[in-house]
């Protein structure tokens, strides 16, 4: 496989973990807001961006972390 095709095939795959690991998880973003992982997408300006169910916009991944359970 040549080497652009396999480096393609590596993001796609990660693309997709990630939207396998953060879909549907409880998040906190740094401002404050809370709520569950609606989409993930990719923005070629800033990266893995995600929207938040109940808050509109959308926000790199960056700037969520996951809530804890006790």
């Amino acid at each position: 496989m040549p080497a652009v095709k396999q480096r393609a095939c590596t993001i796609l795959g990660e693309f997709e973990r990630a939207q396998t690991e953060l879909v549907g998880k409880a998040v906190i973003l740094t401002d404050g807001k809370a709520g569950t992982v609606e989409s993930v997408w990719l923005d070629e300006i800033h990266g893995l961006r995600t929207s938040i169910r109940g808050h509109e916009g959308n926000w790199p991944v960056s700037t969520i972390k996951f809530a804890q359970t006790a």
